[in-house]
């Protein structure tokens, strides 16, 4: 098995053989360039590559044209004579037509597998920035949390997470003498994030049975590694969704997987399509969590591999830390491209053959500017590289044969049957109907009491016995102060009055779902 990814030729001629080296590939990368260059090509063959050197991957498939890694390229394509003619030119002599062990995933359960995590993996940092809360909200889910800790109530679902605030709401007044001001707006507005959440489908994504990452790094009986593909055609319709699932998905690897140090290949790549949908807007806290994953999570050998259409995407801190990259062609014809494309030149390792800017302006589609790491982790020398073309087929699959790899995959059915175990939704309402039930008790044995004060009133004015009002007034006991408002409290919590309201408060928010 080879110790490195054949990305293509170089030099003049384009004979002279670039390689991304296993060894340093668990140091991150970047793949950039504008529309239409070639970026997808060079994942794709990545990805390939990575897959035969026993290197399982995961790369989200935007436009869907990378599911055809799951099928073997054919000498009738189009374009067969064109790779003929650049296999030619860099001198790729092996190239064969094959498939790889594809996986498809969906968090919308339709494309793929379904993909699932619960919310308390997600955690109150990443759930806020899925929802755009601001910080006085964010306060809210962390108290949700913290609550759910300590009270030993599971939060797995959004109507676990929504019930929970329910219950703070009601409980304000005593929770605020331990966490602080709980403005009932602040409840409002998040429960609105979170049907505006489930109006987008959001809601699959969290529940049980939860995704297993031993199932994202299998290594097949041929030596090579799975190739998961995340279906995200659909899912780019919420981009915020796609972000910060793929942010969990780095973070619980990171949290994970033991440390290995430098290991002679990685254990998982992992491709952040549109990367810069991670960092729009994005919070510094969030920022500084995904440098901190960034930067730790190679010693848990994982690549992190960002692909974008500008270097400029990525903040400066995230980017240093890249170490291979391929450059596709930038379109510089703004003042804000031409300054982009300058920065994005002064990255890499300069070659005294050429003139790098020029070089990133003028390349054409399927060629690219390299530098992968060397010995020691240095960076190589830039170089103009001719990308090879791809053994597994150029452009999506059908529908058909995408639902072929699914049936015959052996995760199949394992997620399919989403269940619901008892968790804060169900504590809360068992809760709920519990003082229900005590409120009604309470109610009956009160009217008992009333009923039997009755008929012993009637006993005496039919009997004749009659007490005096002086004398009823020395013998009556005076209620205290405590007792005469403990009366007050118990009759108008059994009254009907108050079954209304228990029950209101309760048990109507706890209705079958």
């Amino acid at each position: 098995m080879s110790n490195d990814i054949f990305l293509g030729g170089g030099g003049r001629d384009y004979g002279e053989k670039q390689f991304l080296k296993l060894k340093y590939a668990n140091r991150h990368g970047l793949v950039a360039g504008a529309t239409g260059t070639g970026k997808t090509v060079t994942l794709q063959i990545l990805a390939e590559g990575f897959s035969k050197a026993g290197v399982p991957v995961f790369l989200a498939d935007v436009k869907g044209d990378l599911s055809g890694l799951a099928k073997a390229g054919s000498p009738d394509h189009k374009l067969h004579g064109a790779f003929q003619e650049r296999n030619g030119k860099i001198g790729f002599d092996s190239f064969t037509y094959e498939a790889f062990p594809a996986v498809f995933w969906d968090l919308f359960g339709k494309q793929g597998h379904p993909v699932r995590t619960t919310v308390a993996e997600m955690g109150p940092l990443l759930l806020s920035r899925l929802l755009e809360l601001s910080e006085p909200q964010e306060g809210i889910v962390n108290i949700a949390f913290r609550l759910a800790d300590e009270e030993g109530m599971p939060l797995l679902d959004l109507a676990d997470l929504r019930a929970l605030l329910v219950w703070i709401g009601e409980n304000r007044k005593d929770l605020a003498l331990r966490y602080g001001n709980i403005s009932v707006n602040s409840i409002g507005a998040i429960q609105r994030r979170l049907l505006v959440l489930d109006n987008q489908g959001g809601s699959g994504l969290f529940g049980e049975p939860a995704l297993d990452l031993e199932d994202l790094m299998r290594v097949g009986p041929d030596g090579r590694g799975q190739v998961n593909i995340l279906a995200s055609d659909t899912l780019m319709a919420s981009p915020r969704l796609y972000s910060i699932f793929l942010l969990w998905l780095l973070s619980e690897l990171f949290e994970t997987l033991p440390e290995v140090g430098d290991p002679d290949k990685p254990k998982l790549v992992f491709f952040f399509d549109e990367a810069h949908l991670l960092f729009d807007g994005a919070p510094k806290a969030l920022v500084d969590k995904v440098e901190q994953v960034a930067r730790l999570i190679r010693s848990k050998g994982v690549g992190v591999y960002f692909i974008t259409q500008n270097p400029d995407d990525v903040p400066e801190d995230i980017l240093g830390q890249l170490g291979n990259r391929v450059q596709h062609a930038l379109r510089a014809f703004t003042a804000r491209d031409k300054k982009a494309l300058r920065l994005a030149a002064e990255t890499y390792r300069e070659n005294p053959e050429f003139d790098i800017e020029q070089a990133i302006r003028e390349v054409g589609v399927g060629e690219a500017v390299t530098s992968t790491l060397e010995k020691k982790g240095i960076p190589g020398m830039a170089q103009r590289t001719l990308i090879r073309p791809p053994s597994s087929q150029l452009g999506p699959i059908t529908t058909a044969e995408r639902a072929g790899v699914m049936a015959g995959s052996d995760l199949a059915g394992k997620y399919d049957v989403r269940f619901d175990r008892h968790s804060a939704y169900e504590m809360l309402k068992a809760r709920a109907e519990a003082a229900a039930r005590a409120a009604q008790e309470a109610e009956r044995e009160e009217e008992d009491m009333e009923m039997q004060a009755r008929e012993y009133r009637a006993a005496r004015r039919y009997s004749g016995t009659r007490v005096s009002r002086s004398t009823s007034r020395r013998t009556r006991k005076s209620p205290s102060f405590g007792e005469a408002m403990g009366k007050m409290v118990m009759k108008e919590l059994t009254g009907t009055t108050g079954r209304r309201m228990v029950r209101g408060i309760l048990g109507s928010l706890f209705k079958a779902r």
